[in-house]
């Protein structure tokens, strides 16, 4: 593998940097690895790093290291809070892409105002666990398809990723009607709080109420199970994503932020 060293900023030992594995470095002082950087490429064909480092210094040394050996365009993603990490990124040539607001999402009916939201008529609301997997897939499909032609997936949240994918019925509720499903929401169980990983509906069927109808339901079933809330992700450039989760309530807790190295 591929390696470097450096002066340690504390005198005593030199930094080592070596590529340990095909998407893998490491940074090394003395017997202590103190950085490290990956690299993984998403379905859509991006490759995002990462690097966690010790101190600026050896940040910069992983980074430069790590930018010889890549083609370009690469990406990250740092929480916007985090100012330190996002001019790190910054020294190294990346530039701000796009921005993902993340936004708590009361379950409570009597805060979401979704309690008396009945699906558009002729649409039924299918829940998780009674999902079917092929008209699930056919709309998943139509789903992916609209993506492509319009915004493209490097627009998408990094999890919702193109191409052939393994479909789990019971981690969707859906919008149906008697000849086709029209709408789905996916929830994802995490160590905090239940996360909705996805809220889409065909664009033939949009501005009727399905994606309220879906969320009443999915919002309505967590608030019943005890749980007071559930999390979410939103690009900034999606505005009616936006106003419809802040329209039941939901408030912005911070950002995550995509940068390119073009």
């Amino acid at each position: 593998m591929n390696s470097d060293s450096f002066p340690s900023g504390t005198g005593e030992h030199a930094v080592a940097i070596s590529q340990v594995a095909e998407r893998q470095w490491h940074a090394v002082e003395g017997d202590r690895v103190v950085g490290r950087g990956d690299m993984s490429r998403r379905p859509d064909g991006r490759m995002f790093l990462s690097i966690d480092a010790w101190d600026g210094e050896v940040f910069d040394r992983l980074a430069d290291a790590i930018l010889a050996d890549l083609p370009r365009p690469l990406h990250t993603v740092v929480d916007e809070a985090d100012l330190d990490l996002t001019s790190q990124w910054e020294r190294a040539g990346f530039a701000i892409r796009r921005r993902e607001w993340e936004y708590l999402v009361p379950t409570d009916p009597r805060i979401t105002g979704l309690d008396s939201v009945p699906p558009p008529e002729g649409v039924t609301i299918v829940t998780a666990g009674k999902v079917e997997e092929a008209p699930l897939r056919t709309l998943d499909r139509a789903i992916r398809d609209e993506v492509e032609a319009t915004v493209g997936w490097q627009e998408m949240p990094a999890e919702v990723v193109p191409g052939p994918i393994v479909l789990d019925p019971s981690k969707y509720a859906v919008a149906a009607r008697p000849d086709q499903y029209v709408g789905l929401v996916r929830l994802a169980a995490v160590t905090r709080r239940p996360r909705i990983g996805l809220i889409a509906v065909r664009s033939d069927r949009r501005r009727r109420g399905v994606a309220r109808a879906l969320l009443a339901h999915v919002l309505g079933a967590l608030h019943h199970s005890g749980t007071e809330a559930a999390s979410a992700e939103v690009n900034e450039s999606n505005r009616a994503a936006m106003a419809l989760f802040e329209g039941i309530g939901a408030r912005r807790t911070g950002s995550n932020l995509e940068l390119v190295l073009r």
